[in-house]
């Protein structure tokens, strides 16, 4: 499975927690410890907002949307990522990421690791159960043990590794 694939089976997951979430719920704190809900939300739509273009080969960044209802951006957001993956050339195109230069395609796998993660967040938040199939999960696990390396474990970027309880799901 791909990156992109990957992002296609990410999305649809997302959107389905993010829609089950209240406006009451906004403030309330998640497992990642540096957001809340809305902190979750804004850091998706920042990313998304920068990702974009970069995937359509676009030199620079639109400004991240930070006024009106804070759904509606995120949809907004996720549809413009999700197309600009699907983009001509943008498994091709080279990502200058926060990890440095990499293909669009396994950049794509970044983008699937980070909103599956943070749809885990925003479950465990709202008290949702987050329904991801396993290959997915398999999938993504894979790259992100490629991925974070121990300097990336500082507790604020990424927690220290745990051990995953038997018959979790």
């Amino acid at each position: 499975m791909d990156g992109v694939q990957q992002l296609d089976e990410v999305l649809p997951l997302l959107r389905e927690v993010v829609g089950g979430l209240g406006a009451t719920q906004y403030d309330d704190p998640t497992p990642c410890a540096a957001f809340t809900v809305q902190g979750i939300l804004e850091h998706m739509i920042g990313g998304a907002t920068m990702f974009a273009p970069a995937f359509r080969g676009e030199p620079s960044p639109q400004p991240i949307p930070t006024e009106g209802d804070t759904l509606e951006r995120w949809q907004a957001a996720m549809t413009e990522v999700h197309a600009a993956v699907h983009s001509s050339g943008a498994r091709e195109r080279t990502i200058a990421s926060p990890f440095g230069p990499l293909p669009g395609e396994q950049f794509a796998r970044y983008v699937a690791f980070d909103g599956l993660v943070h749809a885990w967040d925003l479950g465990r938040a709202a008290g949702l159960t987050v329904p991801a199939p396993p290959g997915l999960v398999a999938a993504v696990d894979a790259y992100a043990r490629s991925l974070i390396v121990a300097e990336m474990r500082d507790g604020d970027t990424f927690a220290a590794e745990t051990e995953v309880a038997d018959g979790a799901s």
